[in-house]
């Protein structure tokens, strides 16, 4: 029997690990703010101290029993490691990425090994595998017979090109997470903390909640809203679903429906600027093409997406009596003011900083930052109050600092692969393979990577399937003609296909189980709904104006329209309640509209 001494004692000993968490979760922020402030910094200190701030929170928050012990033994090599790294960082500049000695052999097998179970701990095995596997081509293949063995790497070549140069761990996709990454991923943590969530609500309530089917496009407009500073189809669902899925389901709303609808519109929030999960940064760095242009031109297709998925509650309402908000469900006028300043203040800075005086995305997002962060002393009741404010913090610094390692996991893992590809010349091999594979004819390519994307995105994040995909189908669609933002958008539009494609549907799994709904039909529902995110990465091949209007805006302006009307009609036809002829009509009506420009 446990006495009240022995309750006490294990409550202290909770606060003071808890305390422990938010001080490392404070240098965890404070480091990556204080990069952006502080000016430049050498890539070999900044991006190996990210991997040892991120690091226990990959491997040892949260865990127990052997769990734990396993992950502090890792955490603690991995730590010591990059902090070596990072303090002989000079000296190790002039070996030009060849290892001495056998301590710095053992000390890049450390940090590869750690790095894959970060990630493994982070998201499951699928994409650690698909490193080990880029590994072992590395050391073995060239023992593999024909084009697809190389000719051999020296270990301390290789070894030392992965650890202690910029062409492994510590590339440019690494750059991205410690200086852009991290930085939107604190400023929608502090937003978060905040009023902001309850503001996208109130907002999107106030705009469609009397609207017919108004619950369910209540549903699309938040998690637009909120999508697009979550980075994650999943942490959307599970944010607004907790409000709108119980709304949908109360006012009578088929639930494999209401599942549908929540998976389909939380998906599309990685693909809503302004910051598109992480995917935007990644995109600049990858394409070298600015962060405004990338934003601009993602805008017209995401805005395609977030029309069809309406279109389709429309045409469900066909089917079924889908009720708007009742008045009592809908916020006041003055709740929805007050509580979209939590985050239109905060955007307008961002916004002001990127366009108006031409700061860097990371240096806007940190004043945003700071603007958000002085919001949360006071709420919707506008009282200043401290103990609610330090709790905001609290909350805003763990949450900040989890997902920054769990992204920051991820990348690292996906820059072993990118590594890989390019010290073994495999991702040259595999981009013939698929010009070969469909014969030079650019459609049966852009086919062959959507299958890729599908199958690489089963169980990885959208962010590290598109690298991936990228960096091999990439250089040959561009080889058959495509422009290398079109050619990313297309790849990164499909690598969001497995949030709502079985088998492996993600963002539809934890829909289905909020609702209690067998997950197969909400996943046929939700591909329906979803219907533009098939669709209208085709589109922006067959009319490349979409995904331009900036430089030709009348022609943007009308395959925007085309687009849509043809998305229009192809809801209609897969959803609505019709005799088949005209459903029929309708599809072919809309395919023509979408892809017609192409043949013209």
């Amino acid at each position: 029997m446990h006495s009240i001494a022995d309750e006490a004692d294990a409550a202290g000993e909770a606060r003071l690990t808890r305390a422990a968490w938010l001080a490392l979760a404070a240098a965890l922020v404070a480091f990556h703010l204080g990069l952006i402030f502080s000016g430049l910094v050498p890539n070999l200190v900044s991006r190996p101290l990210h991997m040892a701030f991120i690091l226990p929170w990959a491997l040892v928050y949260g865990a127990t029993g052997w769990r734990l012990a396993t992950g502090a033994l890792l955490a603690a090599a991995g730590v010591a490691g990059s902090i070596w790294i990072a303090w002989n960082a000079d000296a190790l500049a002039d070996q030009y990425g060849y290892l001495e000695g056998s301590f710095q052999i053992w000390l890049a097998f450390v940090l590869l090994a750690v790095v894959l179970e970060a990630a493994r701990r982070a998201i499951g095995w699928p994409l650690p595998l698909v490193a080990l596997a880029a590994l072992l081509y590395a050391f073995f293949g060239h023992l593999v017979p024909g084009e697809f063995g190389h000719a051999g790497i020296p270990l301390r070549s290789f070894l030392g090109t992965m650890v202690i140069a910029e062409g492994g761990l510590w590339g440019s996709l690494t750059a991205v997470s410690v200086s852009v990454v991290a930085i939107f991923v604190i400023f929608g943590a502090v937003l978060n903390a905040g009023e902001a969530g309850q503001g996208f609500m109130n907002l999107a309530a106030a705009a469609a909640g009397r609207l017919r089917g108004g619950a369910a496009k209540v549903s699309v407009l938040s998690s637009a809203l909120f999508g697009s500073i979550s980075g994650s189809a999943s942490a959307n669902v599970a944010s607004t679903g907790a409000v709108t899925l119980p709304t949908m389901v109360r006012l009578g709303y088929p639930k494999q429906l209401a599942a549908a609808v929540e998976a389909v519109a939380s998906s599309g929030g990685q693909i809503m600027p302004p910051l598109m999960g992480a995917g935007a940064f990644v995109m600049v760095e990858l394409t070298g093409v600015p962060y405004t242009q990338i934003v601009i031109a993602a805008s017209l297709p995401a805005l395609l997406y977030f029309w069809a998925v309406w279109v389709g509650i429309d045409a469900y309402a066909t089917r079924h009596d889908l009720r708007g908000l009742a008045p009592e469900d809908r916020p006041e006028a003055r709740d929805v003011v007050v509580t979209s300043l939590f985050f239109v203040v905060p955007f307008v800075v961002l916004l002001l900083g990127m366009f108006t005086f031409g700061y860097t995305p990371q240096y806007a997002a940190s004043l945003a930052i700071l603007a958000a962060a002085v919001l949360l002393l006071t709420g919707a009741d506008l009282r200043i109050d401290l103990r609610r404010t330090g709790a905001r913090i609290a909350e805003a610094l763990l949450t900040a600092a989890r997902q920054v390692a769990m992204i920051a996991a991820i990348i690292l893992c996906a820059s072993i692969v990118i590594g890989v590809l390019g010290a073994t010349g495999l991702g040259v091999k595999i981009t013939s393979v698929i010009l070969e594979g469909s014969g030079g004819m650019l459609w049966a390519s852009l086919l062959l990577t959507a299958l890729a994307c599908l199958v690489l995105g089963m169980e990885v994040p959208t962010t590290a399937a598109y690298v991936i995909s990228v960096s091999v189908a990439g250089p040959a669609l561009i080889e058959l003609g495509l422009a290398p933002l079109q050619a990313h958008l297309f790849v990164f539009w499909f690598a969001l296909l497995s949030t709502i494609t079985p088998p492996v549907c993600g963002a539809v799994f934890i829909a289905s189980g909020m609702v209690g709904e067998n997950w197969l039909r909400v996943a046929a529902t939700a591909m329906a709904l979803g219907v533009g995110l098939y669709l209208i990465p085709l589109a922006m091949i067959a009319q490349p104006a979409l995904i331009a209007p900036g430089e030709t805006p009348l022609a943007a302006a009308l395959a925007f329209a085309l687009t849509g009307a043809g998305l229009a009609a192809i809801s209609f036809a897969l959803i609505a309640r019709a005799a088949v002829a005209l459903r029929l009509v309708l599809g072919l009506s809309g395919a023509a509209l979408l892809f017609l420009p192409a043949l013209l």
